[in-house]
């Protein structure tokens, strides 16, 4: 992860939990709201994904749509480039200090 490619990830903290959350085979679903776009909302594990870091992983390739569930939700899972992004991410963040990851919890 360049200092070029950091400074375009939203959240790079949280962008990266939510990659060690997803591994390689969990999905997002992304719950559709008015045409409008309010009431949208994408999920993991129950929990909020931020729709900045949601629509910055669909816009930059590393999400893909895997189909609908049941109830409606789309799902979205890492395509091969995701799942390498997601690597190399984990892989940055080790090499980080204790203070280098606080500065980029604190200041993203």
């Amino acid at each position: 992860m360049g200092a070029a490619v950091n400074s375009a990830i939203p959240h790079r903290a949280q962008t990266l939990n939510l990659l060690r959350l997803m591994g390689e085979h969990a999905p997002i679903l992304h719950l559709r709201g008015d045409p409008d776009g309010f009431g949208e909302r994408w999920t993991l594990h129950g929990g909020e994904v931020l729709p900045a870091i949601a629509g910055w992983l669909m816009q930059s390739g590393y999400l893909a749509d895997a189909g609908a569930t049941e109830m409606g939700a789309r799902r979205l899972l890492l395509t091969p480039a995701g799942i390498e992004f997601r690597r190399q991410g984990l892989h940055w963040w080790a090499q980080l200090g204790a203070l280098a990851r606080l500065r980029v919890i604190v200041f993203g």
